[in-house]
């Protein structure tokens, strides 16, 4: 058995993963982009992955391919159809990275709504200890107490958002962009309500055709110009244009991102010119990946290969 770990970085040099050797040869690459995703794979008959491409073009020339291991959530990387025509199983790992994307959400809430980029500045700068009173509260913040947290994505996730935000003493609101959300622990609006209506508004949907470019002028025009919007979806949800125009014009009041259109971040991104972290933070796609959410990942994707090999699907996207 022929395993290929075309993204060993991705779950982080510190994590071993050696665990997958006891299924047969692993060749080891430390990143793979679409350009040498073919030559890689073309002798492999497990592939183990995060965000390399699996189409027809990539696969074509991969004859024993029978198991695709995502290191990831999600799957819009892969062309599930191509794959179940080939035979070829696709996996996921749910739920790995729960706890550490909802603490995430709220840290990236509660930097923007404490300004706690701009008060440790003061404090490091001196011009805490230039001044002659024992407290600065100049750059004005608010408590979560009292203001409605609105969610687009009530799933693992998004649920436990709304757990944490509850705790804070926020009313939680939810607009299910599939439709087919049956959460009945929290009030389900239209995306207009959800718009209008919250304070903070996180993002925890999948990247589908309902749901890219979501977040554009129209929607942005609807937000209060209070509001924050925390994005640890995926970065097209958001029109990243439409995004920095709402920003520098004040429409809303500050943005927390850690997932972008375009990753890495490029400089010509609009939102590299911002350098004001109390109107917009930016993490480089790092929320799921606590420590304790990378071990686990690697975990489940063991149990996904054990499961294949007894001939059992687990965690299939693609039955």
């Amino acid at each position: 058995m022929k395993l290929v770990a075309l993204e060993r970085n991705s779950a982080g040099v510190d994590i071993d993963i050696s665990c997958f050797e006891k299924f047969g040869e692993v060749t080891y690459y430390p990143n793979t982009v679409a350009e040498n995703t073919a030559e890689r794979i073309k002798d492999a008959d497990i592939i183990i992955a995060n965000k390399a491409p699996f189409n027809e073009s990539t696969l074509k020339t991969a004859p024993n391919v029978k198991l695709i291991c995502l290191l990831a959530t999600g799957y819009d990387n892969v062309d599930l159809e191509y794959c179940k025509s080939r035979g070829i199983k696709v996996t996921n790992v749910v739920k790995y990275c729960t706890s550490a994307v909802a603490q995430h959400t709220l840290m990236l809430a509660l930097m923007l709504s404490e300004k706690a980029a701009y008060y440790d500045e003061y404090v490091k700068s001196g011009k805490y200890s230039a001044q002659d009173r024992f407290s600065n509260f100049d750059n004005l913040f608010y408590e979560l107490e009292g203001k409605t947290w609105g969610i687009v994505g009530m799933g693992a996730i998004g649920h436990r958002v709304a757990e944490l935000a509850q705790a804070f003493g926020c009313k939680v609101i939810f607009y299910s962009a599939s439709g087919n959300s049956a959460c009945t622990d929290y009030k389900r609006v239209d995306f207009d309500t959800l718009l209008k209506e919250s304070d903070f508004l996180s993002l925890h949907c999948p990247l589908t055709d309902r749901t890219r470019g979501l977040i554009n002028k129209e929607a942005l025009d609807k937000m209060k110009n209070s509001a924050f919007l925390i994005n640890v979806a995926r970065g097209a949800v958001v029109n990243t244009q439409d995004l920095y125009n709402a920003l520098v014009e004040n429409k809303i009041a500050g943005a927390g991102l850690d997932v972008l259109e375009k990753e890495p971040m490029e400089f010509t991104d609009p939102l590299f010119q911002i350098k004001d972290s109390t109107k917009l933070i930016v993490t480089p796609h790092m929320s799921w990946a606590s420590v304790e959410a990378r071990t686990r990942l690697v975990g489940e994707v063991v149990k996904n290969i054990e499961a294949f090999l007894r001939g059992e699907d687990r965690n299939v996207v693609n039955p």
